[in-house]
């Protein structure tokens, strides 16, 4: 194996540096496919990577490699990375491997939870009206999903806005937002430098979710309004308790809104005209996608002629 199988851990390095202006410049359904997209692959990549150089030194122990009838003095000659750093890969593959694992299990657990609780929520037009001061809302994916709506944030806003926040929460729910957010997260869990793609995605969705509100209603301005009240109404009191990683909502990431930065940039967003496609950068997404499958490929290839001159039959 030579530079190819190296490629796509020296992508997760560079990827991250467009997530902001992906998220900021690119219109957001599109900038959340194509975030959400690098996460995944470059995440995928990378572990296989990993995974290919740690075995390349295992075949390079004859112990191991009479397991499976290799020359371990061929395998060396062969493969001009050094055994420490198929050991580095090995410990990094298993982290990575760990990682992920818990990932898809505190998500599934999470998704398997918020499905439960909103099938058993009595809803109208699946709408929660739930009696409580502290001003929040969030969708709940299920079959059905939910809109949850304290009423708290409902006496914060007045009646033209109720329209807008149910159209926020429910794009959450039909462009199936939750499904995104994992993704992006799993390629992170797998590679913790892909974590600000999966921070991008977080925002991004918000800003799908804004943009659909603001398309259904035909202002922007009121849109921008009710993400700022809402917003504000939930600093001055604690919000409801949600199900983390499970719920997404009209605020954002469950977080003071000290740290808040998304909120004022969506409000922002939503005061400019509606974003375009950037053909530039989508363009330099798909080439970073396209060099990273490509080199996992050229990596793959490269091990299994590695392993048939060390002597598989």
């Amino acid at each position: 194996m030579h530079v190819a199988v190296y490629l796509p851990l020296l992508l997760s390095l560079i990827a991250p540096l467009g997530a902001r202006p992906l998220a900021e410049r690119c219109e957001p359904r599109l900038a959340t496919w194509l975030l959400t997209a690098s996460a995944l692959v470059l995440g995928v990549a990378s572990t296989i990577s990993l995974g290919l150089l740690a075995v390349a030194g295992l075949i390079r122990v004859p112990q191991l490699a009479a397991l499976g009838h290799w020359s371990a003095g061929t395998a060396q000659h062969e493969d001009p990375a050094a055994l420490s750093v198929s050991l580095i890969a090995g410990l990094l593959l298993g982290g990575a491997v760990l990682m992920a694992a818990r990932m898809l299990w505190r998500r599934a657990r999470s998704l398997a939870a918020a499905a439960w609780e909103a099938a058993c929520m009595p809803a109208r037009d699946g709408l929660v009206v739930v009696p409580d001061d502290a001003p929040d809302a969030f969708a709940i994916p299920g079959l059905p999903g939910r809109v949850v709506v304290s009423t708290g944030m409902l006496h914060s806003l007045d009646a033209s806005e109720h329209d807008i926040l149910l159209a926020h929460e429910r794009a959450h729910l039909t462009a199936h937002h939750y499904a995104f957010v994992a993704l992006a997260q799993l390629g992170a869990a797998a590679n913790p430098f892909l974590r600000p793609l999966a921070t991008a995605v977080t925002y991004t969705v918000e800003r799908w979710a804004d943009e659909n509100a603001a398309a259904s209603t035909g202002d922007r301005r009121r849109v921008a309004r009710t993400v700022g009240k809402a917003a504000l109404a939930a600093h001055r009191t604690p919000a409801l308790t949600r199900l983390a990683g499970a719920t997404l909502g009209i605020l954002g990431r469950r977080s003071p809104l000290a740290k808040a930065g998304p909120v004022p940039r969506r409000v922002a967003a939503l005061l400019a005209p509606p974003l375009g496609r950037h053909p530039a950068l989508t363009a330099a997404t798909a080439a970073v996608l396209t060099a990273a499958t490509l080199a996992t490929a050229e990596a793959a290839h490269d091990f299994h002629l590695l392993l048939r001159t060390a002597g598989v039959s």
